[in-house]
């Protein structure tokens, strides 16, 4: 299993549209590492949901329940959607600032790559995460 971290701006789309929508299409991707991975995402797969932007939190887990396939939203084949359903809501936010302050997640790509809005996370970084926010 690969861990993920998405991004979205809670006033575009936020965990609570995202859990009575019950699932959703990743769309408006525009950036090519991030485009390659929602390529890399496999069913099954775990994602944070991070609401950047206002709160700059994580907020919940979801799960990729289908892979890669057309943007419907664009003509233009380079661009990529996968679907994610949610999973949990965490009992605690976790902050950026939490984040920048922890020693176990010094490298974590939120960090290093602060405008990246799909990235990849190992698992003890998804791990303390989830823990921070239990």
């Amino acid at each position: 299993m690969n861990y993920w971290l998405v991004k979205s701006e809670p006033f575009k789309y936020s965990w609570e549209k995202f859990n009575q929508d019950k699932r959703t299409f990743w769309d408006g991707v525009r950036n090519y590492q991030a485009r390659n991975n929602l390529r890399e995402m496999k069913e099954g797969d775990l994602v944070l949901f991070y609401h950047s932007n206002e709160g700059k939190e994580v907020v919940g887990i979801a799960k990729v329940v289908k892979e890669a396939y057309q943007d419907p939203t664009t003509d233009d084949t380079n661009w990529v959607v996968v679907d994610l359903s949610p999973v949990e809501t965490l009992k605690k936010p976790v902050t950026l600032e939490t984040i920048k302050a922890d020693e176990r997640l010094k490298d974590i790509s939120l960090v290093r790559q602060g405008r990246l809005s799909v990235m990849g996370l190992k698992a003890a970084e998804f791990d303390r995460i989830i823990e921070l926010g239990s």
